[in-house]
């Protein structure tokens, strides 16, 4: 063989090994390719996404709270831009996680209702199908860490180490007993806690485990950029404070509401341990930080939580279901104030991967949206003209926002369509249907073209049968 033909049979030998590697990447070449080609890893900023569950839009501090004290969820709103408008994709948990997670309406996918708990159901949970923000963001150089809770499919190819996570800790349901439970690997809200895998014994009330173990990850991490999912089970119930936090409350009368704030309090305490351990690992000037609640607080049940002056709460697509307490702090990069127009949980995914290099993903359609340029000043205008809502017992809404002029249509199964103007009416206590005819068809006509776009749930309607499920 001559020497002019090496370089061509090495070439061909290089690709055929290299070939079949390609096709083992996590996520599609174009996330991939950004990830890699933007500078250095090192130099892009961290991302803390802090997800409570089921907290009350009013019962924070920076919203005016008088009975729960929010000292660290305060401090990190003083310091960060309250979206006085912001708001999530599904009136319930785990819908609105999906979305948070693809950067996409759940409905886009099936994963419209809240699975029901089973680990050997291999169709209800996120599809394997939709790739996760964590796997974008581990190619572009990040290490991913979720820390808390997950209710996206209990089937083992539906968990966090299978969906970009390096590191987890916490439970694979949609709830948990917050200590003294008795280990029950068939019963939701007794779970093993696992760590990578591994059931691990939590010695401690389960709220201030997942600070700790937040604080950890952002002590252990401080050289390469990191993104960590917190995602607090509180104060969803049971409520089960401790006994030395519950006497702090013994001012409040009302027995749920006293428990329910023993219980907020103890989250803020928690959350306030891993900003700590920002601060004093001195990455606070190059981490964003992500704070909302999963949905609006419950109206009914174990719980006392207030989403005043929003109407109704969660299980429904009026205000109080899907607005939601709403913060996003980077200190030295976002002023600190309120913004107005509405933002979405769903922004989280564009803002994360614009932060990291990695341009949007252009194989599926995609909802989210890069936030820094509005919350920075640098483009005008709203993020989301309008935002839609599709939910299980047969709701709909969609907002729209026209200039100064904000609509809302609200859409029940056998009920006559709902028309409010949310700038002068948030409470959505004044139904204009019929007195703004032209205005109710343009938002009708949002409506049917979006719920055009999706597809039909991918699993059943659970709400009634997850009532039922072992739970205290």
């Amino acid at each position: 063989m001559s020497t002019s033909t090496r370089p061509r049979e090495l070439f061909f030998r290089t690709a055929l090994v290299l070939l079949p590697l390609l096709f083992l990447l996590p996520i599609h070449a174009a996330g991939v390719q950004g990830a890699l080609g933007q500078g250095k890893p090192d130099k892009f900023p961290n991302v803390l996404l802090i997800v409570s569950d089921d907290h009350g839009y009013a019962d924070v501090g920076f919203h005016g709270c008088r009975d729960i004290p929010t000292p660290h969820l305060d401090r990190l709103a003083r310091q960060g831009v309250i979206c006085t408008n912001g708001y999530v994709t599904q009136p319930f948990c785990s819908p609105t996680r999906a979305a948070l997670m693809t950067g996409r309406y759940q409905q886009r996918f099936g994963h419209e209702h809240n699975p029901f708990f089973d680990p050997t159901d291999h169709r209800e949970g996120l599809p394997t199908s939709e790739h996760l923000l964590p796997e974008f963001l581990k190619a572009a150089g990040y290490t991913t860490g979720w820390v808390g809770k997950w209710h996206l499919g209990a089937a083992p190819e539906f968990s966090p180490r299978q969906r970009g996570f390096d590191e987890t800790f916490g439970f694979i349901g949609g709830g948990h007993r917050y200590f003294g439970w008795s280990v029950n690997p068939k019963s939701e809200y007794n779970v093993p806690i696992e760590r990578n895998g591994r059931p691990v014994e939590v010695g401690e009330h389960l709220t201030t485990a997942f600070g700790r173990e937040g604080a950890d990850f952002v002590r252990r991490h401080g050289v390469r950029p990191w993104f960590l999912y917190l995602a607090f089970n509180a104060p969803h119930g049971p409520q089960e404070p401790t006994p030395e936090r519950l006497a702090r409350f013994s001012g409040i009368a009302e027995p749920k509401r006293r428990a329910y704030a023993a219980q907020v309090s103890l989250l803020d305490d928690a959350i306030g341990e891993v900003l700590a351990m920002v601060r004093s690992s001195g990455q606070e000037n190059r981490t964003l930080v992500f704070f909302f609640s999963d949905n609006g607080g419950p109206l009914a049940g174990n719980t006392a939580a207030s989403n005043a002056p929003l109407r109704a709460g969660k299980g429904s697509v009026y205000e109080g279901g899907v607005r939601v307490p709403f913060v996003v702090s980077w200190p030295g990069r976002l002023t600190a104030g309120r913004y107005e127009p509405a933002v979405s949980s769903l922004d989280v995914f564009a803002t994360s991967l614009g932060l990291a290099g990695v341009p949007m993903p252009r194989d599926r359609s995609y909802d989210s949206i890069d936030l820094l340029p509005y919350l920075t000043g640098a483009r005008r205008g709203s993020p989301h003209a309008n935002l839609f809502w599709r939910a299980e017992r047969g709701q709909w809404a969609v907002r729209s926002a026209d200039g100064d002029e904000v609509w809302k249509l609200v859409r029940q199964d056998g009920k006559s369509d709902e028309l409010y103007r949310l700038d002068s009416d948030v409470g959505e206590l004044v139904d204009l249907a019929g007195a703004e005819p032209r205005r109710l068809r343009e938002l009708t006509t949002l409506l049917d073209g979006w719920n055009r776009e999706l597809v039909p749930p991918a699993f059943d309607r659970v709400y009634e049968r997850s009532r039922k499920r072992e739970a205290p």
